[in-house]
């Protein structure tokens, strides 16, 4: 992963192949932002006027580049845009992230940047330095490395990401600069595992291999880790997981991985749906709808992810990951719309669309994560279109059976800059799921179907335990340009939230 440095360091003598710079929308134009001063002084006091007069506004997203001018080391000036100029410089912790991940992503290909954002306090640095780090991400796994033509020599790769990141202003010695900068560091690298995940295809990424990367993640970081395969689910009755993953060659998985604290006195479970890859089953995707489906396991991504970051840590909470994998497919021995599935919790379910599939293995994993009685249970899916409909692309829904729970989680997504949205449970649609022949069925009214999906998950918690389902369709998989600091591709969604979720729980601040 791309290296990370506090400096303090002048942006004048800063040796870096760029200085990246903030400049704001202004009333009167675009106004360079603080950090950038000895930049600016370098340009005798009008770097605002040679960015205006080449077209920069300071808007969000806006990227110019220029040659720096002489007393500056570096050889490249790149202004970010920071969006509206606030009132006594007082810049919002999610505008700084999007404007470093920005910068990251355009100087894809170089070596060292110096970053010369405004850092006034150690929450403003962990905002850059988590921009830049996020920013920088690139998937690369599958691409043949560029050659140089015989006789030349080797450019810089494009694609390949920025290679070190030195956030100037920061304090190095400071402690809270210092833990922010490690904090950040850690939670980059989970994410990044996590997108890592998502955009891994299917022919590679399939329940037993997936198992196995979180078999090597529990040895690396001291987690302690189960899997359950085919015959243990089967003899165990977990009629969900072995209904959905029977109609594929590659059988279902159940991982619980834990991060354990000696001095935790609460526990959090994190339930993830990980179908690594829907066709839909026998009620098949129609043509359009298959082409991402490999991305349908992000919700296990972020759940694994959140529980090594916990570990990585240090968190004085217990969290238990709970990954449900399975493989959906059509085949001789799938599942048929019609059939009755027992599940883990005894109750029968009748699936009426195998396409609604990620309920039922995670129906079966919220019954058992609920056996171990945590104080509370989050569950993450890429679950239904309908939320997507209903929210769009960048955010996604949260539904509890505790009000004040999802308040905590809305507040906590807005707090990390992750887009979330508490969604209601009307009592009223449970009846559409009744079955003339099962317990429940697993489909009811087609409108509210984000709702109706949350209705049949809550059936499966545990009684008394506080539960909430984040139903993340919208923005874990991102098919348009990059923006910010989210790439084109898997973008580990959620992983924010759930981490400073585990950091709320440890310091008893648990909603």
């Amino acid at each position: 992963m791309t290296a990370l440095t506090l400096s303090t360091s002048s942006a004048a003598t800063s040796r870096a192949d760029a200085i990246v710079v903030g400049v704001a929308k202004g009333t009167k134009g675009p106004v360079v932002a603080p950090g950038a001063e000895a930049v600016d002084k370098a340009f005798d006091g009008r770097l605002a006027a040679v960015l205006e007069t080449l077209g920069a506004s300071g808007a969000e997203g806006e990227v110019t580049k220029l040659p720096a001018a002489a007393g500056l080391k570096a050889p490249v000036v790149l202004a970010v845009g920071l969006g509206d100029a606030p009132k006594d410089d007082d810049y919002d912790a999610e505008a700084l992230r999007r404007a470093a991940g920005t910068a990251a992503r355009a100087l894809a290909g170089t070596k060292k940047a110096a970053f010369a954002l405004p850092v006034p306090d150690a929450e403003a640095a962990a905002a850059v330095c988590e921009g830049a780090l996020l920013g920088a991400y690139a998937f690369t796994a599958y691409r043949s490395e560029p050659k140089a033509a015989k006789g030349e020599t080797k450019k810089n790769d494009r694609s390949a990401p920025l290679a070190e990141i030195a956030v100037l202003g920061g304090k190095p010695r400071d402690k809270a600069y210092k833990a922010a900068a490690e904090r950040a560091t850690v939670l980059a690298a989970e994410i990044n595992r996590a997108r890592d995940l998502i955009n891994t295809p299917s022919n590679d990424l399939n329940p037993k291999t997936f198992a196995a990367q979180a078999q090597a993640a529990a040895k690396e970081f001291g987690l302690t880790v189960e899997v359950l395969d085919e015959k243990a689910l089967k003899k165990g009755g977990y009629g969900g997981l072995m209904g959905v993953g029977q109609g594929s060659e590659n059988p279902p998985r159940l991982v619980k991985i834990a991060h354990t604290h000696a001095k935790a006195t609460k526990t959090l479970a994190l339930v993830g749906k990980g179908i690594t890859y829907d066709s839909g089953g026998i009620s098949l995707k129609p043509a359009g709808h298959n082409e991402t489906m490999k991305c349908d396991m992000s919700g296990a991504a972020a759940v694994f992810a959140a529980v090594v970051a916990a570990a990585r840590l240090g968190l004085e909470v217990n969290v238990t990951g709970w990954l449900a994998l399975a493989e959906n497919m059509p085949s001789g021995s799938a599942t048929r719309p019609g059939d009755v599935l027992t599940m883990y919790s005894g109750k029968t379910v009748e699936v009426l669309n195998t396409d609604a599939e990620g309920r039922l293995v995670l129906a079966d994993a919220l019954t058992r994560a609920s056996e171990e009685d945590p104080d509370a249970i989050v569950d993450v899916a890429t679950l239904t279109g309908a939320m997507v409909l209903a929210l769009g692309n960048r955010t996604f829904g949260i539904m509890a059976n505790d009000d004040a729970f999802r308040t905590s989680i809305h507040e906590i997504a807005e707090e990390v800059g992750e887009q979330s949205w508490p969604m209601p449970m009307p009592a009223e649609l449970r009846k559409g799921m009744d079955s003339p022949v099962a317990d429940i069925a697993n489909m009811g009214e087609r409108m509210g179907g984000g709702l109706v999906a949350g209705l049949f998950l809550k059936e499966f918690v545990g009684e008394g335990i506080t539960w909430a389902h984040l139903d993340i369709a919208g923005p874990a998989f991102h098919e348009g340009a990059p923006w910010g600091y989210t790439p084109k591709g898997g973008t580990g969604s959620s992983v924010r939230t759930l981490v400073r979720l585990a950091e709320r729980t440890a310091a008893g601040d648990l909603g």
